[in-house]
């Protein structure tokens, strides 16, 4: 078997396995030989003086492998299992097309044309209060009654009361996109099977940028929620920690011009620190849906997020702080956030100079898997930004 006998989707479909899904990888190859099939006609060599990973090369001279796993796509397509979708196609979400670095490949199950819908991301806490899931089921339910459909990234907590409040309107059933941090035939969390059901059934889709098979892990979800930023206008965070994967989630939409938009609480409630945390770095305060649809209607002016907000610590550590602390707290040093010993190595190969995976790999010799979870580590600490797959010190 030959790569020669590709067409354009499935070379694109051979090259997003062969360097699995790595976007810095997929986008090197593409900024040098223009387009996949051109990628995967050249020799060795070539690929070798890109610096790609040795990993990915070995996969692209397994010819038999990557053919079978073609071969395996396009008969689930064909058998309904899931879609797909290349960048090219009239379906594709023009909104994805925008961000810096697309994925080239969605794969999908339910009704596409979702896509095209004006949509609003909600996301916050896996484990919200039960007054945060009230806030969070009506702000859905009342922006679909409005005439947009509902993004959020399926996990436990406010997620699935985004999705289920999109859900929840006889008269615009399945106006909500669940984003994926799996492969498209993977259910995470387990007990979200009921859940990823109504959705399909319903008229709303799933979508994953990850391959087939691909279990749920700490860098995926990074990945998930670009996407769930990217598909949206703007993003509402309802409840979140200051450690809470929504701060990503927010960081994403405001590098990518979007208006963040963030719920207030009582100013004890931990779970919702990251919001006021937000507030306080320049998100907008809401607390009536209305308010997200004059502003993003064009209806009042807005400022968005800096695109590299810091991270704050939280005000309510377990040790209460004394009144003569709490004096020389005014007066203290801008926070610097202490590097924990096992991100030591990983910080010390970071500069000025951004660096894709691939560099990263060689000059640490982690694993891939070992080394996005210390750079998410690193994010939270507002110690490393990342924009198209390369990551900077700050």
């Amino acid at each position: 078997m030959s790569y020669q006998t590709l067409n354009a989707h499935t070379a694109t479909l051979a090259l997003w396995y062969i360097v699995n899904t790595s976007l810095s990888s997929y986008y090197k190859l593409m900024g040098a030989f223009s387009d996949p099939k051109s990628a995967l006609s050249q020799p060795v060599e070539a690929w070798r003086s890109l610096s790609i990973h040795v990993a990915h090369i070995k996969r692209w001279e397994d010819v038999d492998d990557v053919m079978a796993f073609v071969n395996k796509v396009s008969d689930d397509v064909n058998r309904g299992v899931y879609g797909v979708l290349f960048c090219d196609d009239e379906a594709y979400p023009v909104q994805l097309t925008n961000i810096y670095d697309p994925p080239p490949v969605l794969f999908y199950r339910g009704n596409v044309a979702r896509l095209m819908d004006k949509k609003i991301a909600i996301v916050g806490s896996r484990n919200p209060t039960e007054h945060a899931q009230k806030i969070t089921f009506d702000m859905a339910q009342y922006l679909v009654q409005s005439g947009f459909s509902i993004t959020s990234g399926l996990a436990q907590g406010v997620d699935r009361a985004a999705h289920l409040g999109a859900l929840s309107q006889d008269d615009t059933l399945g106006c909500t996109i669940g984003v994926m941090g799996t492969g498209i035939d993977v259910c995470y969390p387990k007990n979200h099977n009921a859940l990823f059901a109504q959705i399909i059934q319903d008229g709303g889709v799933l979508i994953t940028e990850l391959l087939p098979s691909t279990p749920a892990s700490k860098h995926t979800f990074p990945r998930r929620n670009r996407l769930v930023a990217g598909l949206s206008l703007a993003t509402v965070v309802t409840e979140a920690a200051l450690q809470s994967g929504s701060l990503i989630t927010a960081r994403l939409a405001a590098e990518q011009g979007k208006q963040v938009f963030a719920v207030p609480s009582l100013i004890d409630n931990k779970n919702a620190e990251g919001c006021h945390h937000l507030i306080r770095e320049g998100a907008t305060l809401i607390y009536h849906p209305d308010q997200i649809l004059e502003d993003i209607q064009g209806e009042s002016a807005y400022t968005a997020l800096p695109k590299t907000f810091s991270r704050g610590v939280s005000a309510f550590s377990d040790e209460q702080a004394s009144s003569e602390e709490l004096k020389l707290s005014t007066k203290a040093e801008p926070f610097v956030p202490v590097v924990p010993n096992h991100l030591a190595l990983l910080i010390s190969r970071l500069g000025s100079e951004p660096k894709d995976l691939d560099a990263l790999v060689a000059s640490t010799g982690m694993d891939t898997g070992s080394l996005l979870a210390q750079l998410m580590e690193l994010e939270l600490l507002g110690l490393v930004a990342q924009a198209g797959g390369r990551y900077v010190r700050t």
